[in-house]
């Protein structure tokens, strides 16, 4: 079924122009999303409605058929307004309704949003003790970074800033503006200054005044100990930089290349060691590389297939751990024991292997 736009603005089919757009400045001041107890369908409803009673040419076609020939709520504007039908109304300056409206409601003053450049990122390659352990790194990155003869500033070194004349060295400019809702005061970020009130009196040469440049900037990254493959770390400030703003953030992601020795199990270390059946049954004793260098490991006498073999503290340091000594704690060395089984006997092995068979061994 249609909707009655006059019964939604309230008025006859006879109002004139100006009843029409009085009750629509009453329905949209009541109804409006920003206020409180506003209705946004309403809202909407009221909009437009007006927008086809406001157009001699609309509404002539909506009287006769009770349609504009495809103005719809859906298809037409909603918070985009089409001011077409306030082409006499010289006197005002509409802008944008929701602006109006925003500045109206929220006291006449725009809040400007910080300013803060691009984060950007890159990854490295680390290998697997590198990862374990910690380490250094340095690399270079193109990136607008700050300027390096005028630290930010603009101005030429020795030089001193000067009042900005655009806002009087205020850092905002107040605007007024006549509108539906009377003469509304607004107040903006100057542009020339960007908000703080100062120019420089005279520019930098390396950066022609703007405090950043594109440049080839050499950063030095810490890589904590126990940092897993494909984590990020986040460099605050070191992202690209912005003419009198805050940089954006430089996060790195770590690449480890895997071992052929070691895997690991979250903060342990595991590893394997193949054993003679000779080493498995009577025990021994064996030297091997670890992370930290060479241990002795003793093999107890009897030890199964795929039985574990536990070094403490020579897995991965634990982050946010301290012990007695003032190290941080770490997870441990797990030692996966794989028993070669031979694939031919000699006649005296399989002898002794008899034996031992008589004794039920």
């Amino acid at each position: 079924m249609a909707r009655d736009y006059y019964e939604i603005l309230g008025v006859t089919k006879s109002a004139s122009r100006d009843e029409i757009k009085r009750a629509f400045y009453k329905l949209a001041h009541k109804y409006h999303p920003d206020k409180k107890g506003g209705d946004e369908m309403k809202f909407k409803e009221v909009n437009e409605a007006y927008q086809v009673l406001s157009d001699d040419k609309k509404r002539s076609q909506y009287d006769q058929f009770g349609t504009t020939g495809g103005f719809s709520a859906e298809g037409g504007p909603a918070y985009g307004w089409d001011w077409s039908g306030f082409g006499d109304q010289t006197d005002f300056d509409f802008g944008n309704l929701n602006d109006i409206f925003t500045d109206f409601f929220g006291g006449g003053t725009r809040r400007a949003e910080p300013r803060r450049g691009r984060d950007i990122s890159t990854e490295i390659q680390v290998t697997f003790a590198e990862a374990v352990f910690g380490t250094n790194r340095k690399i270079l990155i193109t990136k607008t970074s700050v300027c390096r003869i005028c630290a930010g500033s603009g101005a030429k070194p020795g030089s001193k800033m000067a009042s900005c004349q655009r806002c009087n060295g205020k850092g905002k400019i107040r605007e007024t503006k006549r509108s539906i809702l009377g003469t509304i005061q607004t107040t903006k970020t100057c542009e020339e200054c960007l908000g703080t009130g100062e120019v420089p009196s005279e520019a930098c040469a390396e950066c022609r005044g703007k405090g950043v440049m594109r440049r080839e900037e050499e950063i030095a990254i810490v890589i904590p100990a126990g940092i897993r493959d494909g984590e990020m770390i986040r460099m605050t400030g070191m992202g690209e930089a912005i003419t009198k703003g805050t940089s954006g953030d430089l996060y790195i992601k770590i690449n480890v290349s895997p071992h052929p020795t070691f895997k690991r199990e979250g903060n342990d270390l595991v590893m394997p060691m193949p054993l003679k059946l000779s080493e498995a049954l009577l025990g021994s004793t064996r030297t091997i590389e670890t992370l930290d260098g060479p241990i002795e490991v003793k093999i107890p006498e009897g030890i199964a297939i795929n039985e574990i073999l536990r070094v403490r503290g020579k897995g991965v340091p634990i982050s946010g751990t301290s012990s007695a000594s003032g190290r941080g704690k770490r997870g441990d060395l797990l030692i996966r024991v794989n028993i070669k089984l031979p694939i031919k006997l000699s006649r005296k092995s399989r002898e002794i292997i008899e034996e031992l068979k008589k004794e039920g061994i």
